[in-house]
């Protein structure tokens, strides 16, 4: 099964509470028939991860996005999937993606990844080790 055939994809873990309800509400803001794909990284097989350059283990720490050759992890991953939206949620993206929020992202994504079992909706099975 070629979940990812083509398609711009956010992929993140949902085993995750915090991570599901995040990326579900960045979801609710495509639109347009062109809209990228939300993707549970368990629903992947490894040939797909394979021929993403994606492990299981980077799934494990990051979202990821997929558009085409472009693959970004964590906050870039987050902006990118946020300038696929519309509105006042395309603009923060847009913003966060400029240099100097940019490296702000890249230093608080790890942060806040670290601690996402303590984060609003967390369970057990957010917690990396």
């Amino acid at each position: 099964m070629d979940v990812m055939a083509g398609r711009t994809v956010l992929i993140y873990d949902m085993d995750c509470g915090f991570c599901t309800r995040s990326a579900r509400w960045i979801e609710s803001h495509w639109s347009g028939d062109g809209r990228p794909r939300l993707v549970g990284g368990q629903q992947l097989d490894d040939a797909e991860l394979a021929a993403a350059g994606l492990t299981r283990d980077r799934l494990a720490k990051e979202a990821v996005w997929v558009d085409g050759p472009t693959v970004l992890g964590g906050a870039d991953a987050i902006a990118a999937s946020m300038r696929a939206a519309t509105g006042w949620v395309h603009a923060l993206g847009v913003l966060i993606s400029l240099p100097g929020l940019r490296q702000l992202g890249r230093l608080v994504y790890p942060v806040v990844a670290r601690h996402r079992h303590q984060m609003p909706g967390a369970t057990d099975a957010c917690r990396i080790d």
